[in-house]
């Protein structure tokens, strides 16, 4: 299919009159507000591009936005919608209209999260790309910091932050490990199964993998790699890509002392069970391309039976979830 069939480009003015989730407005009064008018610790040269990707994400996406054309560094904005048919596009518009820097991208269906990050970023020239969830927001030099510590190792592939939740909880995907087969029987039923501790000694801590809500790498890695692999449609996407990173030579870092707000499921809430299905989608896809135990069949036969017997139960507590 053509691009252009694929793609409309818009940035036609539009009223952005979204409602707002329940309670959003105090975890985003209380978290640090970004400073469109200071310039005290900007950089002389803005060399980083974000993309963000938004799926019936209203509720959180001007905030986002707000935040990201205030911050440091950032020359470029491009927002992917992926098919919403709330508020999303028309937030995005308004923003595209007021700022040269945004440029908004509407599929007419949702192709994925990863084919959508890989659309936005070729969009983007700037040496450094951000991958930002339209549920993160940034302070005004949360980027700027990240990019000022990637440039202090010379091997950085990938660098996360810190997320946490509106209670200043950390998000245990934050800093993960390799996902095996292994530790996934090992840590059924739980969230975070693959969560390392955070090394607060350290302001950049290695590790296998960082979150896929917000990550800073120099556009020629992810270049080079080919962005995303696009068949995943959501879910285990950033883990396949921080592993890609490691394997060309470079290093995946999370720096502990960026604390940044991931409210988490904004998108997802919408359709848990869908959302539970790719999950295990991209879970087994995963395990098949890099786990070298699944390279025995009767080890692979096994994999697939547990892991799709495990969907029933994680549909059901994600629909309970939904509804709380």
């Amino acid at each position: 299919m053509p691009a252009r069939a694929f793609t409309r480009i818009t940035t036609r003015r539009c009223a952005a009159t979204s409602r707002r989730a329940s309670g959003w407005h105090n975890w985003n009064a209380s978290w640090p507000a970004a400073a469109p008018n200071s310039n005290a610790s900007r950089p002389n040269v803005a060399d980083i591009a974000a993309v963000v990707v938004s799926h019936f994400s209203q509720s959180t996406l001007d905030a986002c936005l707000r935040r990201l054309l205030a911050s440091a560094g950032v020359a470029r904005v491009v927002v992917v919608d992926n098919g919403s048919h709330d508020d999303s596009v028309a937030i995005a518009g308004t923003h595209a209209a007021r700022d040269a820097r945004v440029q908004v991208l509407s599929n007419p269906h949702n192709p994925g999260f990863a084919a959508a990050c890989n659309q936005g970023a070729a969009q983007c020239k700037e040496p450094w790309l951000a991958l930002v969830n339209p549920d993160c927001l940034l302070a005004a030099t949360d980027l700027h910091t990240l990019r000022k510590l990637a440039a202090t190792r010379s091997d950085v592939g990938i660098i996360g932050a810190d997320l946490v939740d509106a209670n200043g909880v950390r998000d245990g995907a934050a800093r993960r490990r390799e996902l095996t087969l292994a530790r996934l029987l090992a840590g059924f039923g739980q969230r975070d199964s693959l969560a390392i501790a955070a090394d607060d000694s350290t302001a950049l801590q290695a590790l296998d993998a960082v979150s896929g809500a917000l990550m800073l790498m120099p556009r020629a890695v992810f270049a080079a790699l080919g962005g995303f692999d696009a068949r995943y449609r959501l879910h285990a996407e950033d883990l396949d890509l921080c592993r890609r990173v490691r394997d060309a030579g470079h290093g995946v870092y999370v720096a502990n002392h960026v604390r940044v707000l991931h409210v988490r499921g904004v998108s997802s809430r919408r359709r848990p069970l869908w959302v539970e299905w790719q999950k295990h989608r991209g879970i087994w896809r995963y395990l098949r391309r890099f786990d070298p135990q699944l390279r025995n069949p009767w080890w692979r036969v096994l994999a697939f039976a547990l892991l799709w017997a495990h969907l029933p139960l994680a549909a059901l507590r994600a629909r309970f979830t939904a509804n709380r």
